[in-house]
């Protein structure tokens, strides 16, 4: 493992812990407002971050918008990987018609640009969870669906395989045996990508209003909030965007600089 991706990794799981127990640490209510603390500087009354334009703390309202963004992207991309690597080990092999068919649609998909599928979904449902879910798997699975298919044609057309299907081994011995270790740390790696391409994502539709709505506390609709006070209080509008950036490096260096030209 290169040091690179061990920095992500901690990152990630600084990330993580912070979601986790951050909030409750704060000791403030991140939907709570305060009229009479508007905009304060960070650390005033306790304020670590300071605080927002209707009063609200920052710190409380960031850690809570990490747990969302990092919940909805994790079930969002482990769905994408568990339907398009199953889809893609089938492809490789059935062959045919099936193969056919799950290439045609994959195509089909990937002739969306990804944003868009799921803008037009969250705007049909607007502040849903559910919607950005199904949105983000449904552009995400295509990445995994295309590695699996690859590799599992090679490996099934190699002499470990027809050795093993001679002596009459059952198909999951040999997708557990034979498939699946050679495709996990590259899943591993498309996920990471993905979860940063998710993560994106999910601020661009919160800034630009689409998908989840205020007084959640997401780091787009933070940022499209604080947008305003920028001159005035650079500090709150700087912590969402601080965030988002340290989460989409660490994804990409989990990721790997590789892993974008082999999906």
């Amino acid at each position: 493992m290169t040091p690179m991706r061990i920095l992500g990794l901690l990152g990630l799981f600084t990330l993580a812990l912070l979601a986790v127990i951050g909030p409750d640490l704060i000791g403030f209510d991140p939907a709570r407002q305060d009229l009479r603390a508007i905009l304060v500087s960070p650390g005033t009354d306790g304020h670590l971050l300071g605080t927002d334009h209707l009063g609200r703390d920052l710190a409380a309202r960031l850690l809570e918008g990490a747990r969302i963004t990092l919940a909805l992207t994790a079930f969002a991309v482990a769905s994408a990987a568990i339907i398009g690597v199953a889809l893609g080990i089938l492809a490789a092999w059935a062959g045919g018609l099936i193969d056919g068919g799950l290439v045609t649609l994959s195509n089909g998909v990937l002739a969306l640009p990804g944003l868009l599928l799921v803008l037009l979904m969250a705007a049909i449902v607007p502040d849903s969870w559910w919607t950005l879910y199904a949105g983000l798997a449904l552009t995400l699975w295509v990445e995994f669906f295309r590695l699996a298919r690859t590799r599992s044609q090679v490996i099934l057309r190699s002499p470990a395989v027809e050795a093993a299907r001679m002596m009459g081994l059952t198909r999951s011995h040999i997708v557990r045996r034979h498939i699946w270790p050679d495709l996990a740390s590259q899943i591993l790696s498309l996920a990471a990508f993905g979860a940063a391409t998710a993560v994106t994502a999910l601020a661009t539709l919160g800034f630009i209003s689409i998908g989840l709505r205020p007084p959640t506390p997401e780091w787009g609709i933070m940022m499209s909030e604080l947008l305003p006070s920028w001159r005035i209080a650079p500090w709150a509008i700087g912590a969402p965007i601080i965030a988002l950036a340290i989460t989409v490096l660490s994804l990409r260096l989990v990721a790997g600089p590789e892993t974008e030209l082999e999906a």
